[in-house]
């Protein structure tokens, strides 16, 4: 975990259905909310880290998986949010030689996912080879 994190969950947001399950989340993409205690890190650090994990220059695709579930997002509470995300898209262009594709969406709720998703890499090693830490 990234310093200052306190917690995090993986769920579903962004979607057509209340109480998605991985066999049914119409429309959502997979989520991760993320409690932070400010004195530890900032809003603006946890987005860096998130354009450095994944691969924001495809649409609805992050390695093998395809699909509006894998859409490169930050969900959003409030404006503020959506300003600090949208600085971080500008910032972190310079690192990626493809456009950021990474959607700005409103959070309108959040569905923590079942517990074999939590975890997961930690429950799965190399289970995903597409997130890891890219040079700076």
């Amino acid at each position: 975990m990234q310093p200052g994190v306190v917690r995090t969950e993986v769920g579903y947001a962004g979607g057509d259905n209340d109480h998605p399950t991985y066999e049914h989340h119409l429309g959502h993409a997979e989520a991760l909310r993320i409690e932070y205690d400010p004195e530890g890190t900032s809003l603006a650090a946890l987005y860096d880290y998130f354009f450095r994990i994944h691969d924001p220059t495809t649409a609805d695709r992050q390695g093998n998986d395809i699909g509006a579930s894998y859409r490169s997002a930050i969900f959003y509470a409030d404006d503020a949010q959506r300003r600090k995300a949208e600085e971080a898209i500008v910032r972190n262009q310079a690192f990626w030689e493809k456009s950021i594709v990474t959607t700005l969406e409103p959070l309108t709720a959040f569905w923590p996912a079942e517990e074999y998703h939590q975890q997961y890499l930690q429950k799965n090693p190399g289970g995903y080879t597409c997130h890891f830490e890219r040079p700076r």
